[in-house]
């Protein structure tokens, strides 16, 4: 049995147990989710007083599932009386189909017990395991349950109703019934969820889309959303399925944006169901070859939140782009800094690319030109409030003590930057990466300025601008020793020394000289960082080097997935091959579903990739790494309007056909195989091993 089964849609999901049972929980995310809050946070089935075990469960959809069970002990099943079948669904609340089948040739009279309670707990206390009881109120209804929270003029409620006539009380439903000999009995129980008057302010009121009972809508929303996706044809099972999988969870986690026909991606449950700065535009460029729609909504909502003011609890500054976003009651009440909150230094460089790269694929200047002040602002900060220290490099330092996030960067978890022998560095912190993002966003600035801004003054600034910070980056950062970039530089301007895969993004992003990229690459492809599934976030011999630790030796999917972009830019094509077939066969080991991360054991010591203790699905960047691994090994690049395809496919790989690529171009194929199935294709039945399309 599952230890814990996951349906949602959007930024609303249900988490329970294997038998479909949610129970209270201080500290596991098990109950009825919308918009960071708990609603439901116990569903508990009796059937004639004992609990029920299940024999097995059907994932349907991502927004459905369903319990096949017995009551009583496992020992029992071979000559089960009673069985049980719980069809779920989720919409804007919760859907169940309870159905019980009797097996005897003649009638039962059956006692249908479903305990049930709401405790409206934010995730926030959830996730920090600080959990505060409410003062709840519970009402009996003409035929339903009305569960209510309210603070101030913050309400919220969960009403819950049955097709069928129960008893109803203030702890939950019973159902006395008959069923036939051979016969059935079934209910629908709803829990619909509810936040009476008007929202108040803002995006949050923009962003409020409650919808009850619409899994019709989810369907056909997921059918088109299949449909108009690239259809990838290929050799390899495995990268078929994990493609698949993804396209199908980035499909789960897209909520509505602005109350416009666009979508935002939450980042991934159960923890991330909301809009992250980092994780969306990161995600929106793994997908931009798939679905480049995904980076209207994020540009359009991160550009309506650009902050224009300083704030320190927010740790808002002119220019910065948000980091999180967060909807519940600790966010209310200014309990927490997230409504929305600004603690990322990578996030507003990574707006001024991600507005580039979509124009680029889609040659949509409109979004360019509409977005033009936006992206001047974020610039603006690279150069001021984000080089703290005055040297031209962009740093954090958390100006919000009480809640602020110590790291502002993608490893931010609080022992994720160390020197090689373990030691933490001071603040403020410059972390390599996030110089590559701001070298990329000048040089993006520039080009934008040029032919779309039609300022090549401008242009001509940010250029040299871009050319100082990777001459002095590529200074300051060098490890002579080791030959590899450092993590950081502290507040004295020192070398943060420790061995990461942050350099990965560095090749991304094109700061990295290329005299050096040759030997960053044997680093990262080296025993020390690459486990053979992946790549390390921090290498082996590293003092705080954890196989399982989440930031100190974990392997991220779509950390590999930047890091295999990385190395193609610098043509290191075998490289970015072996970490691209290395993540697609782990999947294998998941089901098809990239997890967030798993660990980084090395793969001499285990026959498959393990499992992070901790982890959860479906993540967001971890679901589109299939698609920005596809354009690695494919070589797709837009190149003004065409699309220029450069395949170079491990050995093993076979054949990889990827047809209706979107584009300025309209809808092009795609095409590569690896060197054996050209060889053989070419001896026996002809054809290419890739090629080059454009209109």
């Amino acid at each position: 049995m599952k230890e814990f089964v996951t349906i949602l849609a959007g930024n609303t999901f249900v988490v329970s147990d294997g038998r479909g049972d949610i129970e209270p929980s201080p500290v596991v995310p098990t109950g009825l989710f919308s918009f960071d809050l708990r609603y439901l946070s116990e569903w508990r089935l009796t059937v004639n007083g004992e609990r029920l075990h299940a024999l097995s469960i059907d994932d349907l959809q991502y927004y459905e599932t369903r319990f096949f069970l017995v009551p009583g002990e496992p020992t029992h099943y071979v000559d089960a009386k009673v069985s049980v079948i719980r069809h779920r669904k989720i919409g804007g609340g919760l859907e169940e189909k309870l159905t019980v089948l009797n097996h005897r040739g003649e009638a039962a009279d059956i006692v249908v017990r479903l305990d049930m309670a709401a405790d409206f707990i934010d995730v926030f206390e959830l996730k920090q395991v600080a959990a505060t009881q409410r003062a709840t109120t519970v009402a009996v209804e003409e035929g339903y349950l009305r569960f209510r929270y309210t603070r101030d003029n913050y309400v919220r409620e969960v009403l819950v109703s049955s097709s069928a006539s129960a008893d109803i009380d203030e702890r939950g439903m019973t159902f006395r019934i008959r069923v036939d000999p051979h016969g059935r009995w079934s209910t629908v129980l709803r829990a619909s969820v509810h936040v009476p008057g008007k929202q108040g302010g803002d995006l949050r009121e923009l962003l409020h889309t409650h919808r009850i009972d619409a899994n019709r809508e989810i369907q056909r929303e997921l059918e088109d959303w299949l449909a108009a996706a690239p259809q990838l044809g290929c050799d390899n099972a495995t990268l078929a399925t994990a493609y698949r999988r993804g396209l199908i969870d980035l499909a789960a986690l897209q909520f509505g944006a602005l109350a416009t026909e666009s979508k935002l991606i939450a980042a991934g449950a159960p923890w991330f169901m909301t809009f992250y700065g980092r994780d969306s535009m990161l995600t929106c460029l793994q997908a931009m070859a798939f679905a480049p729609e995904l980076a209207v909504g994020t540009l359009n909502t991160f550009a309506a939140t650009q902050a224009s003011v300083f704030d320190d609890f927010r740790e808002k500054e002119p220019g910065k782009i948000l980091h999180e976003f967060r909807y519940g009651e600790s966010a209310a009440f200014e309990e927490q800094p997230h409504s929305p909150y600004f603690g990322a230094a990578d996030t507003t460089p990574l707006f001024v690319i991600l507005l580039d790269e979509y124009e680029r694929w889609t040659g949509n200047v409109e979004v360019v030109r509409r977005l033009e002040q936006e992206a001047r602002a974020a610039l603006r900060w690279i150069n001021t409030y984000g080089d703290l220290m005055g040297n031209g490099y962009v740093w954090y330092e958390r100006r919000n003590l009480s809640s602020g996030l110590e790291n502002q960067c993608w490893k931010d978890s609080p022992d994720s930057i160390s020197y090689r022998d373990g030691r933490l560095p001071s603040f403020p912190r410059a972390i390599c990466e996030i110089q590559g993002y701001a070298y990329d966003a000048k040089m993006r600035g520039a080009r934008m300025a040029r032919r779309i801004w039609h300022d090549p003054i401008y242009a001509d600034r940010l250029e040299a601008e871009a050319a100082d910070l990777k001459a002095r980056f590529n200074r300051d950062f060098w490890v002579q020793d080791g030959e590899y970039y450092a993590l950081a530089l502290d507040a004295d301007g020192g070398q943060v020394d420790a061995l990461s895969s942050n350099m990965g993004h560095l090749l991304w992003s094109g700061i990295v000289d290329p005299p050096r990229a040759a030997r960053v690459a044997e680093h990262l492809l080296g025993p020390r960082l690459f486990s053979g599934w992946g790549v390390r976030t921090l290498a082996e011999g590293e003092e705080r080097y954890n196989p399982t630790g989440y930031h100190t030796g974990a392997i991220w999917p779509f950390d590999n997935s930047f890091i295999a972009l990385g190395l193609r830019r610098y043509g290191f094509d075998a490289e970015a091959g072996r970490i691209a077939e290395a993540i697609i066969e782990a999947s294998k080991y998941f089901d098809g579903r990239l997890p967030q991360l798993f660990a980084g054991y090395d793969r001499g010591l285990t026959k498959y990739p393990v499992q992070y203790p901790t982890t959860w699905t479906p993540h967001a960047w971890s679901a589109a790494t299939p698609m920005m691994l596809i354009r690695v090994l494919l070589g797709l690049e837009p190149h003004d309007d065409h699309l220029v395809v450069n395949p170079s496919l491990p050995e093993g790989m076979g054949r990889i056909e990827l047809l209706d690529v979107p584009g300025r171009w309209g809808r092009l194929d795609a095409f590569g195989r690896d060197r054996v199935e050209s060889q053989r294709r070419r001896s026996g039945q002809g054809g290419r091993r890739g090629g080059v399309v454009s209109p």
